[in-house]
This record gives C-alpha cells, structure tokens and sequence, in this order.
C-alpha cells in the first residue's frame, strides 16, 4: 500500500508525524518503506537521525535516481544507520524500516514522461516488496504531487491501492489552506482527473490529519484563567464548524495528534522510553500516533461517511 503525506503549507507536522507512522508500522512487525519527496527540503534523515549516513549520498538519492542519473536510489536500513540509541535495539518481531533520502543538494525540479517512467517503475517495486510505503512530499501544489498523480493514473498502478493523508494545523489558516489543497480549481482532486483517475475514488483515498490540536480539557491548559479557558473552546468550536464547512470535517479527518512539545522543538521520533522512562513526551500523543497508524490499512476508516 502507498501513502502519500502531503500539506498545503510547510510546518504542518507532515514530515514528522508521517516519520512516526512508519515508526509504529514497523513496531508492528511491517516492513515499511520511507520515501523523501520533499524535493525543496529533504529532511527526514533529521527525523529518522540517519544525517551522518544521508550525507554518504549526496549524489545517489531520490533525486539522481528520478532524473536518470544513477539506476537505483540510495536506501538506508534505519535501525543499523540510525544515531538514536533507542532504534538501535528495536524490539524482536518489527519489520524493516527503510529510508530512500532525497540528495541533499536536491531541489524542485519540473517532471516529464521520463521522470513518471521512473517514479512509476520505483512505486511498483516498493509495493511489491513492502506492506507499506510511505512517500512524504513537497508542501503546496507541488511538482512531487503533481508526479505521484501521474504516476498513479498508469495502467499498470491500477492494482496499487494508494491513500492520500493531508496534514494541517488546527488553525484557520491551515483548515482553509488544507481544503484547497484538495479540492480547490488547481487541487489534488482536479489535477488527478486532469491525468485520468476517477474523482470518487480519488476523493475516497483521502483523508485528513489534525496535527498540534490543543486539547481544551487537557491538563497542559489547566492552568489558563477563566477568560481563556472560555476563548479556547469558541476557537476551537469555530474551527470545527470551519472545517465541515469546507469540507474536511470529522467524517473526513483519519486523526488529530495533540499539540506536543517534543515534536514542535525537535521534530523526532518519539518511543516508548520518550513516555515512560524519560516521561518527555506525553502518552496521549504517543496513543495517538498509534491509532492513526493503524488506522492507515484499516478499510473500515475509508469507507465513505
């Protein structure tokens, strides 16, 4: 199965939150495939902390592969590469966790045929090898999600179920910015029936993600006075009634991560010992994570409301 992890804005989460979704698929006992589309700023090799081992492919990343310049991408066994000494030992039972990096000189580049040729080819031999493949890709209206349309509207995909999560912040902005994204006159939905995919079911493998909500009834807002308390709430009501507005309410929402402030200062993986040895994270957040992970291959969560 191919996700594709795609915001309107940059700084929605989408990079980290989807790192941490292949993380807990590979608990699991997945085999899970990380790809780095975000060809104006490949930094997943931050997240995963494989920087030292991306560096070793400047020129045999994504990007050399997708412009024809080396036959096969750089892939990256997270577990034996990663500096984080948590990954290092991962438990018995997990599957693989791999990561093709894009080069880190790399750049936006305009697709053509050849480009699609490739992506197509790399899509098909990924989603034979492993249970789920995960491609994180450029913010906006980008040329990465204008070639992984294309990609998939080629006959021989027809049998690849792909998803589409797109991520935004809870903020009227991000709502606002998430629903155009997908169905504005140049959106996801548009551009994929412009190269021949079906709009019903393209509108039915897409689904969105809340990231960094703040939860009104939590202990981290507590402490507010009344006043605030009382203005947090008509926002985030607000918010809700937005979002069903523009089309990407509750029905439509896979799930919310909680505004945690180890994913805000340093865009990690959080593990269990981040939780419960460490306690620097918050278990509502590393719940989360989990449910939204296993909710990815659940056909239940993407039938239609």
């Amino acid at each position: 199965m191919l996700i594709f992890a795609a915001s309107d804005k940059g700084g929605t989460g989408r990079s980290v939150t989807s790192a941490n979704l292949a993380y807990h698929r590979a608990l699991a006992g997945d085999d899970v495939c990380y790809l780095d589309f975000d060809f104006g700023s490949p930094t997943a090799s931050a997240v995963f902390d494989v920087a030292d081992a991306c560096k070793a492919v400047e020129d045999s990343g994504l990007h050399s592969y997708l412009t024809g310049q080396v036959g096969e991408p750089e892939r990256i066994d997270v577990w034996a590469r990663t500096e984080h000494q948590v990954l290092r030992d991962p438990p018995p039972g997990c599957g693989r966790l791999v990561l093709l990096p894009g080069d880190v000189s790399g750049g936006e580049f305009a697709t053509t045929g050849e480009h699609v040729r490739l992506c197509v080819d790399l899509l098909l031999k990924l989603s034979y090898e492993f249970e789920l493949v995960v491609v994180d890709l450029s913010a906006g209206r980008s040329y990465a999600v204008d070639m992984v349309l294309e990609a998939t509207a080629q006959p021989e995909m027809s049998e690849v179920t792909a998803r589409w999560l797109v991520f935004h912040r809870w903020t009227r902005q991000h709502v606002a910015a998430a629903a155009s994204l997908v169905f504005g006159d140049r959106g996801i939905v548009a551009a994929g029936i412009a190269r021949g995919h079906d709009e019903e079911a393209l509108r039915g493998a897409i689904r969105f993600v809340r990231a960094a909500v703040p939860d009104p009834e939590s202990p981290l807002w507590s402490q507010v006075s009344p006043t605030q308390s009382a203005w947090l709430r008509k926002a985030d009501d607000d918010l809700k009634q937005l979002a069903s507005n523009a089309g990407i309410g509750y029905s439509q929402v896979l799930g919310s991560i909680p505004l945690e402030p180890v994913l805000q200062w340093r865009e990690q993986l959080i593990t269990d010992e981040d939780v419960l040895d460490s306690q620097i994270a918050n278990r509502e957040t590393w719940e989360a994570l989990n449910r939204l992970a296993s909710r990815l291959t659940d056909d239940k969560s993407w039938e239609p409301a």
